[in-house]
């Protein structure tokens, strides 16, 4: 599975609270949408003061080629060009997970 995660950083001005409605209302929920998208969250960060995010996100995919095939579709553009007027990724780093990794049941 590949895992992708987004740094976030909100704009200047942008209400967090407001962000993370839209993340719970929105973003949540448009995922059943995207065929490749397995897994999402998005947490709030506890980072260091003066670290340029306050959010990081964390997208589990069936493969980038999916995700990016994804990534054309009406569902995922809506997502885009709402987040672009919140936030913006500062950073995006991505792998392979290590199957089968731990979950408690």
């Amino acid at each position: 599975m590949q895992v992708i995660v987004h740094l976030i950083q909100l704009h200047p001005g942008v209400d967090p609270a407001a962000f993370e409605s839209w993340v719970r209302t929105i973003d949540y929920t448009t995922c059943p949408r995207l065929p490749s998208v397995r897994a999402f969250s998005v947490q709030r960060s506890a980072c260091v003061p003066g670290e340029p995010w306050q959010y990081f996100e964390i997208i589990q995919v069936t493969s980038r080629t999916d995700f990016e095939a994804d990534m054309r579709t009406p569902a995922f553009a809506g997502l885009v060009s709402a987040f672009d007027t919140m936030a913006t990724v500062v950073h995006e780093f991505a792998g392979l997970r290590l199957d089968p990794g731990y979950a408690a049941t």
